[in-house]
């Protein structure tokens, strides 16, 4: 199940830092490249626009005349067909310099007449003007100055020349160039942001797998990350590998020294033991006999409790990432105690377990711990004794309950501590729920006591779970 990401995971993570950016600057592109392009085209379409209307006023110019009256006339029409359509919106008309205007208007004027500012250019030049056209249509014209010789000889006559077209003629086809422009650019942004995610997912693939590696040695199934990976990312795998190696090593080591230890300790003790048994035996100074008994036993037990520890300690770190099945455990430790304790005709009671109830851990160590807590109850429990067990989210919480006399508030966490003992008078060595705390610390779980439904105590044993994964073989008691 994909848990949500907190929004400054979110801000933190590779895959949002590399798609806003790669976004952002597609989108800044898209829009830079849309401006540029349509700011480009319109100037085309503008200067195009405007060579038009001096074509019409060069034409105009070549075809204009004076009559035997000196009134302007045409003495060819001009090409545009559009000229002599009605409101056609291309117009040309004819003015007198300071004087009538619209001498001459081309047909599509009909009866309209030009009104230009009265701006008079220069011989050769050329004024543009956005004007009001028939029909309250704004127009885009030029104009020029002409002088003509009379026919009467030395008088001309200076006549202003004016081509107009519709801004509509040229807004239509940059606004159908623009539609088509965003629409391809959007198109082009989309598939750009699809390219930016695939090589996203693409480039990330490897962390994934690199995560699912690392989850396989967590969860027990490798003892090493293992795979093919990026070059970019094999360092990080090989380094990772001889991290895990080199902690194998010295947990090794460490396990090795102090089993020497226990083991070279054993052999003294043992002669010490032996000694005062034969002190006793044969009477002699049985006083210290018997003291140096006692201390040897002692020590005995500190021995047995630091070297299990010792081991427990080690198997944990090596298989912490192993699995083993909670049933068969219970199952194989109720039949062992029921035959420790047959003298005592106790009833033992196993709850339903599911048999998907997993224990991220060594079996042996799941059975010290368990083994300890079950026997325990058993020693305190008048009739019966009870377990189940439940997972709770990535926890495994295994209950012990017992209907003996149980223990103050008080004295519970004292019993967790080395050699501490509700009852001299019950067999034991006080070591039993140290051993059992302290497994349970190093997989990263806890033992705690506490007041049993069934009037004595509970031993309630949280420990790490596997969530799911193949069924191994069942572990016998």
């Amino acid at each position: 199940m994909t848990e949500p990401i907190a929004d400054g995971a979110t801000r933190g993570s590779l895959r949002f830092r590399l798609l806003a950016g790669t976004l952002f600057w597609i989108a800044v592109s898209i829009v830079a490249a849309g401006w540029s392009l349509g700011s480009l085209f319109r100037a085309h379409v503008d200067a195009q626009f405007h060579a038009e209307l001096t074509t019409h006023l060069d034409q105009l110019a070549a075809n204009l005349a004076l009559d035997a009256g000196g009134r302007p006339v045409l003495s060819l029409p001009l090409s545009d067909p559009r000229l002599e359509r009605p409101y056609s919106g291309c117009y040309w008309q004819v003015d007198a310099v300071a004087g009538t205007a619209g001498l001459l208007r081309s047909r599509s004027l009909w009866d309209g007449v030009l009104a230009v500012p009265d701006d008079t250019p220069a011989d050769g030049e050329i004024h543009r003007h956005r004007i009001d056209g028939p029909g309250g249509a704004r127009l885009r014209a030029v104009e020029r100055v002409m002088r003509l010789d009379d026919a009467r000889p030395g008088e001309a006559r200076v006549l202003r020349l004016i081509a107009a077209s519709d801004e509509a003629l040229m807004e239509e086809p940059i606004a159908r160039f623009e539609n088509a422009l965003w629409i391809a650019l959007g198109a082009l942004a989309a598939g750009l942001v699809l390219a930016a995610v695939m090589q996203v997912v693409v480039g990330l693939a490897p962390l994934n797998r690199l995560r699912a590696a690392l989850a396989a040695v967590h969860g027990g199934s490798a003892q090493r990350l293992e795979g093919r990976f990026p070059a970019e990312v094999m360092p990080l795998v090989d380094e990772f590998n001889r991290v895990l190696a080199q902690k194998a090593e010295v947990v090794e080591r460490a396990r090795t020294q102090a089993g020497n230890l226990a083991h070279a300790l054993k052999t003294p003790l043992s002669v010490l033991a032996n000694a005062a048994d034969t002190a006793l035996a044969a009477r002699d100074g049985h006083e210290l006999a018997g003291l140096v008994r006692e201390q040897v036993d002692t020590a005995r037990r500190q021995v047995d409790y630091h070297l299990a520890r010792a081991q427990s300690a080690a198997a944990a770190m090596q298989s912490a990432s192993s699995r083993t099945a909670l049933g068969p455990v219970i199952d194989g430790l109720m039949r062992a105690m029921q035959r420790l304790h047959a003298d005592r005709e106790l009833d033992l009671v196993v709850q339903p377990l599911a048999a998907t109830l997993a224990f991220r851990g060594d079996a042996q160590d799941l059975q010290e711990m368990l083994g300890n807590l079950i026997d325990n109850a058993c020693k305190w429990a008048a009739h019966r004794v009870e377990v189940s067990a439940v997972a709770q989210a990535d926890r495994l919480v295994v209950t012990v309950d017992d209907d003996g006399r149980g223990l103050p508030r008080e004295q519970r966490d004292a019993m967790l501590q080395r050699g501490m003992r509700a009852d001299e008078e019950v067999p034991g060595s006080g070591l039993g729920l140290a051993i059992v705390d302290d497994l349970a610390r190093l997989y990263g779980g806890e033992v705690a006591l506490g007041e049993s439904p069934l009037g004595g105590l509970r031993a309630e044993l949280s420990l790490p779970r596997v969530a799911q994964g193949p069924e191994p073989a069942a572990a016998g008691a």
